[in-house]
């Protein structure tokens, strides 16, 4: 176990989801001395889009090498963001992306009807991959951890994966881990973003319609995290992460998007909900840590 005194161990389903849902978090804490901070990351990310034309024959339906050529994607995001420690769950490749179909309104995912034998969202290995992430925690023994809310944050059957692994790791573990926390996105936070955007000369992106890309009510957040200071981080991890994310940046405004084209605000706070603590108000994850 690190000698650090505190320790936050962060859940991700894909490369780049670290530095999209809580790159400015995993930045605030590494910068932290006594803050330990290690990121699991559950697969490749094998079936995800390609942006840029150039790289296309990475793409699933084609050459199949996206897995791979994410990797160096992930570590040169988890460089911007400070070099927090990093695993990949099982291994390296040992868990492949499960694709996903869209279902629904917006950016709703759903889980394909035909999954790969090593799909992460397969029902059968959740034994074996909740051993996996346990012995995770039992090396790194994390006060904290951090992962999804139920639905995944839009559906994504990996994403609903992680947390129920990651809410398992943390029943199972009562005596080390102290707080569980889900990643949001609030909907007043989100709307302020999108209002900021429209309008913008030369955004090169889509606005999104009402009610398009998820959030969450304001009234379950728990806790924000101030990263204003770590802008600069995360927009160099987004970049990073080029075969997945579109950067465009306009004065103090920055504006992102997946293969979509839709924008995203990026906000200078990160939200959470503090699991079994509704009424909570923080400003630190660590708040009523025992040191």
């Amino acid at each position: 176990m690190s000698s650090a005194a505190r320790r936050l161990l962060l859940v991700h389903a894909h490369p780049d989801d670290e530095t999209l849902t809580t790159g400015g978090t995993i930045a605030r804490y590494q910068a932290d001395p006594d803050t330990e901070v290690t990121v699991v990351t559950c697969t490749l990310g094998e079936q995800g889009e390609v942006i840029p034309p150039e790289l296309a024959e990475l793409a699933p339906d084609r050459a199949d090498q996206l897995g791979g050529y994410r990797t160096g994607e992930l570590a040169g995001a988890l460089a911007a963001l400070g070099g927090p420690g990093h695993r990949y769950l099982g291994g390296l490749g040992r868990w492949r992306d499960s694709g996903m179909v869209l279902a629904g309104h917006g950016t709703r995912a759903a889980l394909p009807p035909d999954l790969h034998p090593r799909a992460f969202a397969a029902q059968e290995p959740f034994g074996t991959q909740l051993a996996q992430l346990l012995d995770v925690v039992d090396e790194i023994r994390p006060q904290v951890l951090v992962s999804y809310a139920d639905d995944g944050g839009y559906g994504h059957p990996d994403h609903v994966r992680a947390h129920e692994l990651t809410s398992a790791a943390a029943t199972a573990r009562p005596d080390v881990v102290e707080k569980l926390y889900f990643t949001v996105r609030s909907r007043p936070e989100l709307d302020a973003g999108i209002t900021d955007l429209d309008g913008h000369p030369g955004l090169p992106f889509r606005v999104p319609a009402p009610d398009e890309l998820p959030s969450a009510d304001a009234g379950d957040v728990t806790t924000r995290i101030d990263v204003a200071d770590q802008r600069p981080a995360r927009v160099a991890a987004m970049r990073a992460h080029a075969t997945q994310i579109s950067v465009w940046e306009y004065h103090e405004t920055v504006a992102y998007a997946m293969s979509n084209g839709v924008a995203q605000p990026l906000r200078d706070v990160e939200e959470f909900v503090l699991v079994g603590h509704p009424d909570a108000d923080e400003t630190d994850l660590f708040d009523g840590i025992r040191s």
